[in-house]
Parts: structure tokens; C-alpha cells; sequence
């Protein structure tokens, strides 16, 4: 069962890229071992993949999706929440402001985070509660 305390090992684990920046962003933002707010920290996670799919730097894709899917497969409630909500919201949000398509997103996603992805375009667009 994946708990909170694994979200960002897994999404650095499967995003390597991502790691010197992810380490720039909690130094300018944390004191040492203050807690971390991982519904804020994922904004930046998300930023950075939007800005590697503009760049055409999409290799590796599979493996965060893969990581996101997982999640939700063998979450905790919390984790499977923050999938999601924290994630594929935080996402999704994105994605509008940058103009770019969900649906050029959505062709990536895997069985479980595909599902939770259009719940959330219904729920926004009251289709669904």
C-alpha cells in the first residue's frame, strides 16, 4: 500500500529529470524539516511536465503516468485522493491556462487515471457530483 510520505520518491523515482529542480523548489520554500504541503509542492511537479511536453522532452512520460496509476491502484485513501485532486486536477488546471488540449494529456494516461481524469471534466463541467 502506497502512503503519502511515498508520493514525491515514486514521482522523482519514475520523473529523475525532475529532481535537481524538485530539490531547488523545497530549498527556496521549506526550512529544514518543516512539513511539507504536498498539495502546493505538486503545482510545481505539474509545471515542469507541462513545460517538458511544450519542449517536445517527453521520455519520460510513461513512467510518471505509470507512477500516477499506480497510485491510485495501491494507494491509501489519501494517496489515491491525491492522485486525483493534487495531481491530475492540478494538471488539468494547468493544461487550460497554458491553452493546451486535455485531451492531448488525456491520450497518455493509463485505465484508472483515464477514468479519473474525465470524472473531473465532468464533475467541472456539471455532468456529474
Amino acid at each position: 500500500m502506497i502512503e503519502n510520505q511515498q508520493i514525491f520518491p515514486i514521482l522523482l523515482q519514475a520523473y529523475p529529470s525532475y529532481l535537481n529542480r524538485y530539490e531547488a523548489y523545497i530549498e527556496q520554500n521549506y526550512e529544514i524539516e518543516e512539513e511539507r504541503l504536498l498539495y502546493v509542492d505538486i503545482g510545481d511537479f505539474t509545471a515542469y511536465m507541462i513545460e517538458c511536453y511544450a519542449k517536445r522532452k517527453t521520455d519520460e512520460f510513461d513512467e510518471a503516468f505509470d507512477a500516477i496509476e499506480q497510485m491510485l491502484v495501491h494507494g491509501d485513501s489519501y494517496v489515491q485522493d491525491f492522485a486525483v485532486v493534487g495531481i491530475l486536477e492540478t494538471l488539468q488546471n494547468q493544461l487550460l491556462d497554458k491553452k493546451i488540449e486535455l485531451n492531448e494529456f488525456e491520450a497518455l494516461l493509463q485505465p484508472e487515471s483515464k477514468a479519473a481524469w474525465r470524472h473531473l471534466i465532468d464533475f467541472w463541467n456539471g455532468k456529474v457530483q
